[in-house]
């Protein structure tokens, strides 16, 4: 989820935890407990600063594993405990370790995904049912702070709310089959697929599709039950003798191709001495141009001059990324 939605949770679950009476005599250490909580896991942000390739290797990675999803409520507990030496750091510990997993919890149903099972296995867990902002989860939890902040009992105010969320996750659910069946049906008159992608927008009835086949990429939208493709490309195989595989290595590229789970990949002339690489994510077409990409430019003898990853809106601020790097 976006780091908005994650505050809001925080301060839902602030306003549980002032009904535990030991918590309720410390209101500002609650109230941080519970907020950085809900966002600590987001700390690997920082890596940003380094370069994309590290950025998007590690978020959602390390920090959301469960070695980390227990350290971090302790840290929290133990940081906690040297500003308010007088807390019960058994329910500080407590309280953050709920607001932690909920964290690493409802980052798995969108397509980033987190790799919330590592060290068990380093599977990227994608459900793919819930857009990273949700407008309207960011709304029910909005509501509910201001109903409670007008006086009326927390109980009262978020247990229906989590009923209420937990019915709309299986609706989305519900939808997300829909439209994989619908998808499905239109492809396989023509083609066998082997892979298909639905996730969500921020639009309740609109959906992204992606679909491969044994020798096309099928990129489109859902509105409801009506899916409608409107990209479609020759798919180029991954093998040994491609250039793709002499240049996986690259730290762009290994990065791309160890984060996308449907993606495909293009290479195009640029002069005698320049061959262009592209590889496109098909999660993230919007309005005609692939958000999501990593591109590198390659001399005759494999040699990388300029690579990037990440994401960028247009072809102009792509190439300007890739030669500012």
């Amino acid at each position: 989820m976006d780091t908005a939605t994650h505050i809001a949770m925080g301060v839902g679950l602030t306003a549980l935890a002032t009904q535990d009476p030991v918590m309720a005599n410390t209101m500002v250490a609650t109230a941080t407990t519970l907020i950085a909580g809900s966002l600590i896991p987001d700390g690997d942000t920082v890596l940003k600063l380094k370069n994309n390739a590290t950025y998007i290797s590690h978020h959602r990675g390390i920090t959301h594993s469960i070695p980390f999803t227990i350290l971090w409520p302790i840290l929290i507990a133990f940081f906690i405990y040297v500003i308010f030496p007088n807390v019960d750091t058994t329910h500080i510990w407590l309280w953050a370790q709920l607001a932690v997993f909920l964290h690493v919890f409802v980052d798995i149903f969108n397509s980033y995904g987190t790799q919330a099972l590592r060290p068990i296995t380093n599977k990227w867990i994608q459900l793919s049912v819930i857009n990273t902002f949700d407008p309207i989860i960011f709304s029910i939890l909005c509501l509910g702070i201001i109903i409670w902040l007008l006086g009326v009992h927390p109980f009262l105010v978020f247990f229906p709310i989590i009923g209420v969320l937990i019915v709309y996750y299986i609706i989305r659910f519900q939808m997300q089959a829909i439209i994989k069946r619908q998808a499905l049906k239109q492809i396989q008159q023509q083609h066998n697929p082997v892979k298909i992608f639905v996730a969500p927008t921020m639009k309740f009835m609109e959906w992204r599709v992606a679909i491969q086949t044994e020798e096309h990429d099928y990129v489109g939208r859902a509105h409801g039950r009506n899916v409608v493709f409107s990209d479609k490309v020759k798919r180029q195989n991954f093998s040994p003798d491609t250039l793709l595989w002499q240049l996986k290595s690259n730290s762009d590229i290994r990065t791309f191709l160890n984060f996308s789970s449907i993606y495909r990949w293009q290479t195009r002339r640029l002069d005698d001495d320049t061959t262009e690489i592209r590889l496109i994510d098909l999660r993230y077409l919007n309005k005609g141009h692939y958000s999501f990409a990593a591109i590198a430019h390659v001399d005759n003898d494999n040699n990388i001059d300029h690579s990037y990853i990440g994401w960028v809106f247009s072809e102009e601020k792509l190439q300007k990324k890739l030669y500012s790097h």
